[in-house]
């Protein structure tokens, strides 16, 4: 067993980033709710109590039982979780006068401080608190301020307990990385050793104890997630891995064709199944974006039950799920994280469906599923590729679905990702990709008037998906990707880009 960081979630939406960052530092950690805490054991080396939309002066804020993890395990309170630890242990919360959201920056930083090492006076710090700790625990040192927060941080003497009021987890704190690599390696004394080549060994192993003689039926959906997924089950059961690839009708233009001739390469066990009539019927005349996702979930569902009756022996379905999947359909340990929307493979599942599921990935981010896949010689241009959401165009056609629709996005986006690789702006973008438009406008060509469709362009950086920001693409290469598109796609005579960052966005549209 790895030694591992418990992460006590409160839900707050960074309790993940809190998680990609020990991960960084190659020590395994896992998120539970705070009134779900996990059997302590020796393997356990610390602990992190994250943030929360709560406040602690809530009479129905959490309230989890520190008595056997306070004093005996290194404890990390953040933003919320200082806040706990102050009005528990002897310190005041009150509301905020002076509310600090966004930057700050520290000041009286303590130099002794194990913490704080390596951290100068007047680094930027990332705040969001409406409530302010008056006074520290009893028996404890305050290790920082600010200028409107005297206690920004403290240390609870003569134990490793800690408690800062901002977030060392967000990229906007200089010295963040450093701050939580403080605590995990220096503090909590973990060895890092939760490299991609042990994931792989371990996740085989489990894997072949599992499954044991069991076939797999995997979806493939020729993205870096599915891949991954495929080559380590293929690692622990070999030909008893039977991957197929379901051509939805809302895949991107000749990615169907394109997809099964990649895979040739790999090893692997790869069927096509055309079934995009099937799809087009179960989503004829939906507009609501749940319940196309919960159709193509259905249909995508029974697509594999019917070919899972093909295969002997085939008792599990295979998928590329990976956590800010199940963090953003639903809290991924039954925590107060709030849900944002359903995915088509973690949730809505028809109860027929006799197979069950196996997720290699899910417990990982993004990053990492490239970094495992890097570690097991995967291709670059199929770890390169950007994420492409499971229910495809159908969740980028804003409203009813209809082939022509299809075929119109299909030939914008074309033209879209083409022009990004052909001026070399391809590995710049995490996701790209266009949305078709519920409106029509006005238009000119030649001496005619139009009254044609709409698209957005979008294209986001991002390192996980749980964050975004839009992507500064330059004018010209904008300017020429619009005229190809009004000029190449009958029935487009408008192209907007979107300029919205996540939060408060998603980065797709539906």
């Amino acid at each position: 067993m790895h030694e591992k960081v418990i992460i006590l979630d409160f839900g707050s939406q960074y309790t993940q980033l809190i998680a990609r960052r020990v991960r960084e530092l190659n020590v395994y950690c896992e998120i539970y709710p705070w009134n779900k805490v996990p059997q302590l054991d020796k393997n356990i080396k610390g602990v992190i109590l994250s943030g929360s939309p709560f406040s602690t002066l809530d009479q129905n804020s959490p309230g989890p039982d520190l008595s056997n993890i306070k004093g005996k395990y290194p404890l990390l309170g953040i933003c919320f979780g200082s806040q706990y630890l102050s009005n528990n242990y002897g310190g005041e919360v009150l509301p905020s006068k002076i509310r600090e959201y966004g930057r700050a920056n520290l000041s009286s930083v303590d130099k002794k401080s194990i913490l704080l090492q390596s951290i100068k006076e007047n680094s930027q710090v990332w705040m969001s608190h409406g409530d302010t700790i008056i006074s520290e625990p009893s028996n404890s040192s305050i290790i920082c301020s600010t200028k409107d927060v005297r206690v920004a941080g403290f240390k609870i003497n003569n134990e490793e307990t800690y408690g800062i009021q901002f977030h060392p987890e967000v990229y906007h704190t200089e010295g963040g990385l450093s701050i939580m690599k403080n605590f995990i390696v220096t503090i909590c004394n973990c060895s890092q050793d939760w490299t991609p080549s042990s994931f792989v060994e371990e996740t085989v192993s489990k894997l072949k104890n599992k499954l044991g003689n069991d076939s797999v039926i995997m979806g493939l959906s020729g993205g870096v997630d599915s891949t991954v997924a495929s080559v380590l089950l293929h690692k622990a059961i070999g030909d008893k891995l039977h991957c197929i690839f379901v051509n939805n009708g809302l895949l991107r233009k000749n990615e169907y064709e394109s997809v099964l001739d990649g895979y040739k390469n790999l090893g692997l066990n790869v069927k096509g199944v055309d079934a995009s009539e099937d799809f087009y019927s179960a989503l004829e005349g939906i507009s609501d974006p749940e319940l196309k996702r919960k159709a193509i979930g259905r249909v995508f569902i029974e697509v594999f039950e019917k070919e899972s009756k093909l295969v002997d022996n085939a008792k599990w379905l295979g998928q590329g799920t990976i956590y800010p999947d199940v963090i953003e359909s639903v809290s991924a340990t039954g925590g107060p994280s709030q849900t944002i929307k359903s995915h088509h493979n973690v949730g809505g599942l028809p109860d027929f469906m006799k197979l069950k599921v196996v997720e290699p990935l899910n417990l990982l981010f993004k990053d990492e599923v490239r970094r495992i896949g890097k570690s097991i010689n995967i291709p670059n241009e199929i770890l390169g590729r950007h994420p492409f959401p499971g229910p495809g165009l159908g969740i980028r056609i804003l409203g009813d679905i209809t082939i022509e629709k299809v075929k119109i996005l299909q030939d914008v986006d074309d033209i879209f990702i083409k022009g990004l690789k052909d001026h070399g702006l391809y590995d710049e973008v995490w996701q790209a990709g266009a949305m078709f438009l519920p409106v029509q406008s006005v238009g000119v060509m030649g001496d005619e008037r139009t009254y044609e469709n709409a698209v957005a362009l979008r294209a986001v950086s991002s390192t996980d998906g749980m964050t975004a920001d839009w992507c500064h693409l330059p004018y010209d290469f904008l300017a020429k990707v619009s005229n190809d598109i009004i000029n190449q796609v009958k029935g487009i005579n408008r192209v907007t880009y979107d300029i919205s960052s996540k939060p408060p966005a998603t980065i797709e549209w539906e």
